[in-house]
């Protein structure tokens, strides 16, 4: 039986990359991607800077661009910011927001993370919406209270037919570039938790239309583990997008029996 739920891959590279590394990293390993579109999406986020230069150097089509990061703002006297309306207007369909390393280095708070969802869809953009819980709040068993704060934050901002633009990426802090990584089990928890909330607080049918993906140190060696797990619907990937086992983590989205 086909998934209710396409799944999705993202690649986050962060502030990573040169010029030459990301234009080898799309020629020796994104190009080379094989999956089934009706299946898989896989979007890659660069650095900004150098998203027209991997879109010119993409020959694999069925791969997508996202953004890392969005504005609060539209067009206008903002210094520094890149609008919803900018990424919009050069073509892309997809950006990040809500990440933890954004949370936690540039003070962006749920209700400015909801606010810039909202914006952002209402732009037209599809948003990859990341929440999670650091150590010390798992160790106090609050990675269930968190998340559903950070859940009805973004729900206070979003009309009900918004979710249909969302992907909520859960991604434990603790487990973020660390090497340390959510077991199978623990990772089905609190996705299916999440779902749990959204199908209480939302809609069942959208819930259940809701992909809800992992991230957290995701690797070629685990990737095939996690997805087999019911409500993990993909992965969003940092350090192992930079490197040639992505194309193993997403053959292992491709090959899933969902």
């Amino acid at each position: 039986m086909a998934s209710l739920r396409k799944l999705l891959v993202g690649g986050n590279w962060k502030s990573n990359l040169n010029v030459k590394s990301a234009k080898d990293l799309v020629n020796n390993v994104i190009n080379k991607l094989t999956f089934n579109p009706n299946k898989v999406e896989v979007v890659i986020a660069p650095v900004s800077l150098q998203i027209q230069l991997v879109r010119d150097a993409l020959t694999q089509r069925d791969v997508q661009i996202a953004a890392q990061n969005a504005s609060a703002t539209k067009y206008g006297a903002y210094t520094g910011e890149l609008s919803p309306e900018h990424l919009v207007d050069f073509g892309l369909k997809w950006t990040i927001l809500g990440h933890s390393e954004r949370r936690q280095y540039y003070a962006e708070t749920d209700e400015i993370l909801s606010k810039k969802a909202k914006l952002a869809i209402d732009t037209g953009l599809n948003v990859i919406y990341c929440v999670g819980e650091s150590l010390q709040q798992r160790e106090s068993n609050q990675t269930e209270a968190v998340v559903r704060r950070q859940i009805e934050a973004l729900g206070s901002q979003v009309s009900k037919s918004q979710w249909g633009n969302l992907v909520i990426a859960y991604e434990p802090i603790w487990a973020i570039g660390t090497g340390k990584t959510a077991t199978a089990q623990q990772a089905q928890e609190v996705h299916a938790a999440i779902r749990g909330l959204i199908s209480k607080n939302v809609d069942a049918n959208v819930a259940q239309a809701l992909r809800v993906i992992y991230g957290g140190s995701v690797t070629d060696t685990n990737s095939a583990e996690l997805i087999a797990e019911r409500d993990i619907d993909g992965f969003l990937v940092g350090g192992a997008s930079l490197k040639p086992g992505f194309k193993t983590i997403v053959d292992s989205c491709n090959n899933a029996r969902k």
